[in-house]
């Protein structure tokens, strides 16, 4: 077994779970990128796999892993996800096949040959099996909160301002709930993958039953939508969209910042990796307070009210 740093006893324990692995000969390589997890590259006979090690108490960032797991398999199963290899709960451990492809960088869903595969992949997740777990934003936020200062990690002021506002969300759609779907709930540019106008979506760590217009503001802003984008990105979704659509991916566009801005302060209390999640925090909060300080946002809150 080839290896380099930092390849450890855990690694090796889950590499040795696997079955048929100990006769083979592997190459692990560690990957850099992830922010809340060990991720590795491994070589064997010319295939090459993804294994992802689960970081400590990901449960309390909202992360149910079988939820996972069947999440990920849902999207292999509708061609929109690697295929899994393997899955080892109690080593924190979920192997997927290496899909030799390129993340999606910023300005790419601009393009229509872009952005029509990524929706079409979001609506066969949306289309997708049932999953043991929900996610819930306007909840997730305060359990954030709630842990961070369990932790002794001090919540910035902008919470109180932004949760206010995402009262007034809440409200506005409980007038006319959509019907939970599976949903992906942690749409990244770096989730996405490209390659000859096909998308595979990978990461499935936060799925779970929600509404999906979380996922398509939370696609929409963590990809820079411009509005012109976010109107085909709704037209490519519902064929015809209505205000209350577009006030909806408005709205979400704020609890997207907002699940992101808390994700980056309990971080700070949980991750022992050396990412600035301070930083991170800050970054989605002044955005987030530029997007509600829209003067539109009492029109968006009331065409939200309207059915879907």
């Amino acid at each position: 077994m080839a290896r380099d740093d930092p390849v450890d006893d855990l690694v090796i324990a889950a590499v040795n779970a696997i079955p048929g692995w100990t006769e083979r000969s592997l190459q692990i390589v560690a990957i850099e990128e992830g922010r809340t997890n060990r991720n590795f590259r491994v070589r064997s006979d010319g295939e090459a796999f993804f294994l992802r090690l689960a970081g400590k108490e990901t449960e309390l960032l909202g992360i149910d892993r079988a939820a996972e797991h069947e999440a990920a398999r849902a999207a292999a199963a509708a061609g929109v996800g690697p295929e899994v290899v393997a899955y080892l709960p109690n080593l924190g451990c979920l192997v997927t096949r290496w899909i030799y492809a390129d993340p999606l960088s910023e300005g790419d869903l601009e393009r229509d040959e872009v952005l029509r595969p990524a929706v079409d992949a979001i609506k066969a997740i949306h289309a997708g099996p049932s999953l043991p777990s929900s996610f819930d934003p306007f909840r997730i936020v305060e359990d954030y909160r709630r842990i961070s200062e369990e932790r002794g990690v001090q919540v910035p002021e902008a919470y109180h301002d932004a949760h206010e506002t995402a009262a007034r969300i809440e409200a506005a759609f409980a007038s006319d709930p959509m019907t939970l779907r599976p949903c992906h709930n942690d749409l990244l540019e770096s989730n996405f993958l490209l390659r000859d106008g096909h998308v595979w979506v990978v990461d499935h760590e936060y799925a779970g039953m929600g509404d999906p217009f979380f996922d398509l503001g939370n696609l929409s802003i963590n990809n820079a939508l411009s509005d012109d984008a976010q109107e085909r990105l709704l037209a490519l979704y519902f064929g015809e969209p209505t205000d209350a659509h577009r006030a909806r991916l408005k709205l979400m566009r704020i609890m997207s910042d907002f699940r992101e801005a808390m994700w980056g302060v309990i971080q700070q209390a949980l991750s022992t990796l050396d990412v600035d999640y301070v930083g991170y925090a800050d970054k989605h909060f002044s955005r987030l307070e530029v997007t509600a300080s829209d003067e539109r946002l009492a029109r968006w809150l009331a065409d939200a009210e309207e059915p879907a």
